[in-house]
């Protein structure tokens, strides 16, 4: 069933949830949204939109590391 708030249906592609793996590998914010904007972005309609917000998270990420 295909419920926009709870399950839209680019949420459950595959076997499992984006949201259950991110969870699962005990991902932090930035990791989870590379994640999700770039597993979901093919089935939203906007795919270049989400690719450039996972790409905006990941560079992000990589200064971050570059720090350390």
């Amino acid at each position: 069933m295909n419920d926009p708030v709870k399950n839209p249906s680019h949420y459950t592609r595959g076997k499992i949830e984006v949201y259950d793996f991110i969870v699962d590998q005990n991902l932090d914010y930035s990791e989870g949204n590379i994640i999700k904007y770039v597993c979901r972005a093919k089935y939203k309609g906007k795919t270049l939109e989400d690719l450039k917000k996972a790409q905006w998270y990941l560079e992000r990420l990589v200064k971050r590391y570059e720090q350390f």
